[in-house]
């Protein structure tokens, strides 16, 4: 017997919209189309040449003129056309995707298409293969169905806000990860690449304008078809299988149709993030006041024409507060992922909690013995890591040639190579502890088992602060690196457990929050990389997939320092930190002060994260992995979870990091890239999880 379907304005769904007696769809649709008629003009006027009302006639008649006629038709009037239809493809991909999954969460960009899509490029490209651009789209399109597909199944149409989020997130950091290793490994075949992947409206001609807009239309067509049977859907599953609707086969209609539309969009410019986000929000409140706005049939193209305001409102205001030169070098998708990271912090603050994101430890109580025996095995492990780590890599050496170096004895050669393998193997090192260090901390204390410093932001906001200061003082020491971090990683601290502490660290609030910020800070470092010079750029993205190649022993320094701090208060407050994972009431019954107890905790969070990124770049997940296997191999008490938790933290990322410098030697890839790859199924295994 089939369980009955929940009721729209069940939590994760998007609620009932409120009918108005009135109508005025269509006069809201002519102020819109009016304000888009209107940033079009602007637009095109926008720019390093100056451009008046009679070049824009010539242009629009077709007739001949100055040399500012001819850059207008070549250059501004296809970097509009593209704005009309990147935004509206966008937004109407967004809309339909929203409709059928009944979360207002479900975009391109938290459905992980556009970093699927964007995969498929970069990977067709670095096969050195000349494709026409259809048959890239036609890639495009392919990877970004297969990644909305796998989104999709993990998150359970209708599951909930959270669970769809943080599948998209993880999926997108997994694809974005193979793509920036992609890029790093073939420099030549994908250059420019990664400014194209920050998302901008430029084009060159109407070549690809001329080749996608009948893609769009497509798309546009087919939803309008479609309309009738996704507005069957929002009366529930049930509902509409009474009047003959082919549920499973609206809802993959639908997403092959959205999928399509992003494709062409990440195509034609790139993926500008959260256009399909933006946009439904703001129709979303119109339509409780119109009603013709509640039929899919005019609700989807009316919010491709509120996407495709939104990113020429993007471009325009980009243009009219950094300058035509400047702007020239910053992409488009930047302000726009900017703004959707603002939107999803708006929406998680007034998202209901069900903390039905958590998936609960199974609880394990091995005895002294097992325990014992789990610390000496992972402490084996990871001697035998580090060992391999110093030994291998592009030059292989032997036991005997550490130990030379080690009494001063060995040659020239092989000094040469200690000298800057061993720095590099203790970041490694020392970063993984330090990573999982924070993330058991922060589990404990938002008793969120999903909670993870890269999840949250907080690894996010420290790479903000690492990168601002590369790209500025290209000649700041290591004690400058971990200070900018530190400043970066608390002022992402502060926004997202500062907004969610009010709730008490509910975990969809928590979570929400912390995406929202690392949206931010992702879309800030890609501005900075962008808007410096080539070598800067390299330097920062080689540093930002979690390479240690360069690192000395001053640089490892300040990371040693936290991580042992940390490590003691933790061990001294091990207690605190069992009775904060439990509830709120239990601390208070024995004396102690939660909120208090909480802040040390974050605090030394804060620090752990901000050392290891300055001294080992951005590595992900492991403070979500190294907790959670430490609490399947030693129980819940932290007194045992702590030092497993370390040491699975140091040996995953010098694992890591050994393979990244051995695989594919004398080519490396850094130890993020590889855990991410590691962590992504890893996560997706907990969502797996929660879900049954």
């Amino acid at each position: 017997m089939n369980a009955p379907t929940p009721p729209l304005a069940a939590r994760g769904s998007v609620p009932a919209p409120v009918r108005s007696p009135g109508g005025g769809a269509a006069g809201a649709a002519a102020a819109l189309t009016a304000v888009v008629v209107a940033l079009a003009v602007v637009d095109i006027t926008q720019g390093t040449a100056h451009v008046g009302a009679a070049d824009v006639w010539h242009a629009v008649t077709g007739r001949t003129g100055s040399s500012d006629t001819a850059v207008l038709v070549a250059s501004r009037l296809p970097r509009m056309v593209a704005g009309l239809l990147v935004g509206g493809a966008l937004g109407m991909a967004g809309s339909a995707l929203q409709a059928v999954s009944r979360n207002v969460l479900a975009a391109p960009d938290t459905l992980a298409v556009n970093a699927g899509a964007y995969l498929a490029l970069v990977g067709l490209t670095v096969t050195g293969v000349a494709v026409p651009f259809l048959a890239a789209s036609t890639a495009a399109f392919a990877g970004g169905l297969a990644a909305a597909a796998v989104v999709l199944a993990l998150s359970g149409l209708g599951a909930g806000t959270v669970r769809l989020i943080l599948a998209g997130s993880a999926l997108a950091l997994g694809l974005s990860s193979v793509t920036d290793a992609l890029i790093l490994l073939f420099p030549e075949r994908t250059e420019g690449l990664y400014q194209w992947g920050q998302g901008g409206i430029g084009q060159n001609g109407f070549d690809g304008v001329a080749q996608m807009a009948p893609v769009v239309v497509v798309g546009l067509a087919g939803l309008c078809l479609l309309a009738r049977k996704v507005d069957a859907l929002a009366l529930g599953d049930d509902a509409a299988r009474g009047v003959g609707v082919p549920v499973r086969g609206t809802r993959v209609t639908a997403v092959v149709l959205a999928a399509l539309l992003s494709a062409a969009s990440v195509s034609l410019a790139g993926p500008i993030g959260f256009v399909g986000l933006c946009a439904p929000a703001l129709v979303r409140p119109l339509a409780h006041r119109f009603r013709g706005l509640v039929r899919a049939r005019t609700r989807i193209p009316f919010t491709g024409l509120t996407g495709a305001a939104v990113v020429l409102g993007a471009d325009v205001a980009l243009r009219a507060v950094a300058g035509a030169d400047t702007a020239v070098a910053v992409p488009t998708g930047t302000v726009t992922s900017l703004v959707g990271a603002v939107f999803l912090v708006v929406m998680a603050l007034r998202s209901p909690d069900t903390g039905d994101s958590a998936a609960p430890d199974r609880l394990r109580l091995p005895g002294r013995g097992v325990f014992a025996l789990t610390v000496v095995v992972l402490a084996v492990v990871a001697v035998g890591v580090l060992i391999a780590a110093v030994l291998l890599g592009d030059s292989t050496l032997l036991l005997g040639d550490v130990v030379n170096w080690l009494t001063g004895r060995a040659g020239r050669a092989v000094s040469l190579i200690l000298d800057t393998r061993v720095p590099r193997v203790l970041a490694a090192l020392l970063a993984g502890a330090a990573l999982a260090l924070a993330g058991t901390m922060v589990q404990a204390v938002t008793r969120n088992p999903l909670a993870e410093p890269g999840v949250l932001g907080v690894s996010g906001g420290g790479a903000l602060g690492a990168v601002l200061l590369t790209t500025t003082v290209p000649t700041a020491g290591s004690w400058g690196l971990a200070g900018a971090s530190a400043v970066g990683s608390a002022v992402a601290a502060v926004l997202v457990f500062g907004l969610s502490a009010r709730s008490g660290f509910h975990h969809n609030r928590l979570v929400l929050l912390g995406v929202g910020v690392s949206a931010a800070t992702t879309a800030l470092i890609g501005l900075l990389i962008v808007s410096t010079d080539q070598f800067s750029a390299t330097k920062a993205l080689i540093w930002l997939s979690g390479s240690t190649y360069g690192r000395t022993f001053p640089d490892i320094l300040p990371l040693a320092v936290v991580l042992v701090i940390g490590a003691a208060v933790a061990v001294v407050r091990r207690r605190e930190l069992d009775l904060v994972s439990l509830d709120e009431d239990t601390p208070r019954l024995l004396g102690l002060r939660p909120a208090r107890q909480r802040l040390l905790f974050l605090v030394l969070c804060v620090l752990l994260t901000a050392a290891a990124v300055a001294a080992a770049g951005t590595i992900g997940f492991v403070g979500l992995v190294a907790p959670h296997a430490a609490r399947s191999l030693a129980g819940r008490r932290h007194v045992r979870v702590l030092p497993v938790a370390m040491l699975l933290g140091a040996v995953l990322v010098s694992f890591a990091d050994l393979l990244g410098r051995t695989v594919i030697a004398p080519a490396q890839i850094g130890a993020g890239l590889v855990t991410a790859v590691v962590g992504t199924p890893y996560f997706i295994r907990l969502l797996v999880r929660g879900r049954r």
